[in-house]
């Protein structure tokens, strides 16, 4: 068991494959933040994640105001809060906003896109991670604007990389089954990398992903994520990490800034604000799944993390998701080319109002016997510490 894994089955990541290019030097490109690229991608979707796979050649990436990163081939650079950036190689080039392209880039699917000057190859496949913004918090707010990791440097990773220029190319060719698998491919992608960027974290680095690595504290907080409802105390916790209650309070405070209890406590306020955006259960029903053992103590414990009580959450929650423009899908991986009709929210940066999971605030302990079905620098090369964005 580890934490990682029992986030991911929450936050349910949705991704595909959505473009297949060719630039020749010189070029520069602007991709669009996420936010203008979602409703062609994920509209239903809290927040979207773009990522750029570079097979061949070589170039750079920067965000509009920061400092060119080199990418080679096998080098994966994500944008994990959805912020514009820019691939290009050359130099005095004028850069092309390719906001202006999107009707056209995504009604040809994969068919392999050819643009530049007609020098030195550079091939990108680009795809996208859609999330959750609420859930997805714990593991995007570590995260820095930019990171990049090279995947050719084990057999995993040029597995994966060639599975993915395979898989793209079957999909270009209509064969069945292509779109499923490049799905498949780009949530393995994304998970890899993040895999790696927790491995490379300096060893004096704390917050969530650096807790999440820590035996004695990830252990807990996959329990944690994995019962959110169970009436979990300090002693619990500990047992199941195999350590003493001072020591892992301790650690714990150390990574996360917060008790063990605390954290539980805003986890599963969150898990009730997902569920009230997301189901018809009732608020009664909703704070007993998420372990709550009367309405009124989730009103309270609500109202205090939210500054409103659930119901009028839920129902503050419906004009902006009822209020977004239709627009027409197309993309590869699950959306499987059919047209879908809800836009998006708005990007994760400014969906979410609430303090994220390593930010210190006591909360009171609420004990409940329910079960819960949710059971089940700017710039990063390597394992840098992230500027924070929130």
């Amino acid at each position: 068991m580890d934490v990682l894994s029992e986030v991911l089955k929450v936050v349910k990541l949705d991704g595909a494959v959505f473009y297949n290019a060719e630039f020749s030097s010189p070029w520069s490109y602007r991709s669009p933040p996420s936010l203008t690229v979602a409703p062609y991608l994920a509209p239903a979707a809290g927040h979207v994640i773009i990522y750029h796979l570079l097979t061949e050649g070589r170039g750079f990436a920067r965000l509009e105001d920061g400092e060119r990163v080199p990418l080679e081939a096998g080098d994966v650079v994500i944008f994990p809060h959805g912020d514009a950036h820019i691939l290009e190689n050359g130099t005095r080039i004028k850069t092309v906003d390719l906001g202006s392209e999107l009707v056209r880039i995504f009604s040809q699917g994969l068919k392999l896109d050819r643009m530049g000057g007609g020098g030195e190859i550079s091939r990108f496949v680009c795809g996208y991670m859609a999330c959750e913004p609420r859930l997805a918090q714990a593991l995007l707010g570590g995260l820095p604007p930019l990171f990049k990791f090279n995947i050719r440097n084990d057999a995993a990773g040029r597995w994966l990389e060639n599975s993915i220029r395979f898989s793209v190319a079957e999909a270009d060719a209509s064969r069945a089954g292509s779109e499923a698998v490049l799905a498949k491919l780009s949530e393995a992608l994304f998970v890899e990398t993040l895999r790696r960027y927790i491995a490379l974290l300096p060893e004096r680095q704390t917050g969530w992903l650096a807790g999440a690595r820590d035996p004695e504290v990830g252990k807990a907080l996959a329990m944690m994520h994995r019962h959110p409802a169970r009436p979990w105390t300090i002693a619990d916790l500990a047992r199941e990490a195999a350590v003493s209650r001072s020591v892992l309070a301790q650690r714990f405070r150390h990574y996360l800034g917060e008790p063990p209890m605390s954290y539980l406590t805003r986890w599963r306020l969150q898990l009730g604000a997902q569920m009230l955006t997301s189901t018809s259960y009732s608020v009664a029903q909703i704070a007993l799944e998420v372990g709550y053992e009367s309405e009124p103590a989730f009103n309270r414990a609500f109202k205090r993390e939210f500054s409103l009580p659930p119901a009028r959450f839920r129902r503050a929650s419906k004009p902006a998701r009822q209020s977004r423009p239709d627009r027409p899908v197309q993309a590869s991986g699950l959306s499987g080319g059919r047209k879908r009709t809800k836009s998006t929210r708005s990007p994760i940066a400014e969906e979410l109002k609430v303090r994220l999971p390593d930010s210190p605030k006591g909360r009171r302990h609420v004990r409940s016997g329910h079960p819960s079905p949710y059971s089940s620098s700017s710039v990063v090369e390597t394992g840098a510490p992230p500027r924070r964005r929130w």
